[in-house]
């Protein structure tokens, strides 16, 4: 039986997917956003993970993309890409992946397929997942139906490290389905393929892929924070280690977006379920969550230094993505920044040309600057290309002003600070 592929969710993971398999495959995209399916039907990408070509040829081949559920009846496979956040104390947020749980079980017959790629904790697919379909579905699991788990490693933005281009991590619930699994995404990844020896294998490599990192800036950021009481410059102290031939060289920064400032509490999670409280993992995520406080109050340090008075002042932030070159804002850290900023009494305008100001208006209460003016403090947050190439000094105040560095991107020379 040819097989058909449903993809559950057509964000930043699942919209690409879906394009890549339809190359080969018929493909029913499912999302419950009705205007993001109206979009996608205008070949728009709002997330601009695909072009309009692209999409185009995808939607005018094999692929359907639709919020109606009827038409998953089509389909034999079922691929899972909804977002897994954390809720306020950091625990897992499994909602979405309930919800789209239930809506595969309704759809579930004998022989079918059913794989997760969103970032869990190791066993989530077979503790929770499996029951949820069992339950909903009436079928057993690895007698009726089957479950994978392949983890999905988009990096938005990137134009280079895309889908077909990154290995590719699989699993399967039995010996047979796994190879179905890794046969199923080799026909699309041209990088090729790793398949791990079980599910919660699987599971594991894409928590720890992400806390490491996490782990390895929040060192960095540490280091800046002992550096700069010392009063020596970070990038210049890394310049010099780096020529060590083991030495890695991560830099410090904000630490925000979907994956490595989330990842790791699903690892914390399933630890502290087994009777274990992560202190390594724990210390790096608290470092790292404190660094736009640290920030802001570098900023104001600046300012006192440089004579310029704090209430009342003006500050400009430029970029308000959790990383450059993208206009994703979903866990952004540069709003720490900003609300720490206005705690001294700094009036803050922001400025980010990739943001969509409606989004960041209701996720973060912060309306977005079309056109600068003059700042007594601005501070280059996200290092956009197209806010690179722009003058950075022409927004500073006719009186004093200082400009902080974030992210290391500008001429030592033209800046005041920098992290």
């Amino acid at each position: 039986m040819r097989e058909k592929i449903a993809i559950i969710g057509l964000g930043y993971v699942g919209l690409p997917l879906a394009i890549e398999f339809s190359k080969k495959y018929n493909v029913v995209g499912y999302d419950i956003d009705h205007k993001r399916i109206d979009s996608l039907n205008q070949y728009l990408d709002k997330t601009n993970q695909v072009n309009y070509q692209d999409l185009k040829n995808a939607l005018q081949d094999n692929l359907v993309v639709s919020s109606k559920e009827d038409l998953l009846s089509r389909c034999n496979i079922y691929i899972s890409t909804v977002p897994t956040p954390v809720k306020e104390d950091k625990e897992p947020d499994l909602s979405y992946l309930k919800d789209a749980s239930k809506i595969i079980s309704k759809y579930l017959n004998k022989g079918d397929l059913v794989i997760y790629e969103s970032t869990v904790y190791p066993g989530c697919t077979e503790e929770y997942c499996v029951p949820l379909l069992e339950s909903f579905s009436g079928l057993k699991f690895n007698r009726d139906f089957f479950c994978g788990y392949s983890p999905e490693r988009i990096n938005p933005g990137d134009k280079i490290n895309i889908l077909r281009s990154i290995k590719k991590v699989t699993s399967g619930s039995t010996d047979q389905i796994a190879e179905k699994v890794d046969s199923l995404y080799k026909s699309i990844i041209k990088a090729g393929t790793h398949k791990a020896p079980s599910i919660k294998i699987a599971e594991a490599s894409k928590v720890i892929e992400n806390a490491q990192r996490d782990l390895n800036i929040s060192f960095i950021n540490e280091l800046a924070i002992i550096f700069d009481l010392m009063g020596i410059d970070t990038n210049e102290v890394l310049d010099s280690a780096a020529t060590k031939w083991n030495f890695l060289k991560f830099k410090p920064g904000l630490v925000g977006g979907h994956c490595i400032s989330v990842d790791p509490y699903f690892l914390i999670h399933k630890a502290k379920n087994l009777g274990y409280s992560p202190e390594v993992i724990l210390a790096g995520r608290n470092v790292n969550n404190n660094m736009g406080k640290f920030i802001a109050s570098k900023v104001v340090e600046l300012m006192k230094k440089n004579a310029i008075p704090i209430k009342n002042s003006n500050s400009l932030i430029l970029g308000i993505t959790y990383k450059e070159n993208c206009n994703d804002i979903r866990n952004s850290k540069v709003p720490d920044i900003i609300y720490s900023l206005r705690s001294y009494g700094i009036n803050v305008d922001v400025y980010d040309p990739l943001a969509d100001s409606e989004e960041v208006l209701e996720q973060y209460n912060i309306r977005l600057k079309k056109n600068p003016d003059k700042y007594e403090s601005i501070v280059l947050a996200v290092p956009h290309d197209i806010l690179l190439k722009k003058e950075i000094s022409h927004f500073k105040s006719k009186k004093k002003s200082i400009i902080y560095d974030v992210k290391s991107a500008l001429n030592k020379n033209l800046i005041d600070g920098r992290l």
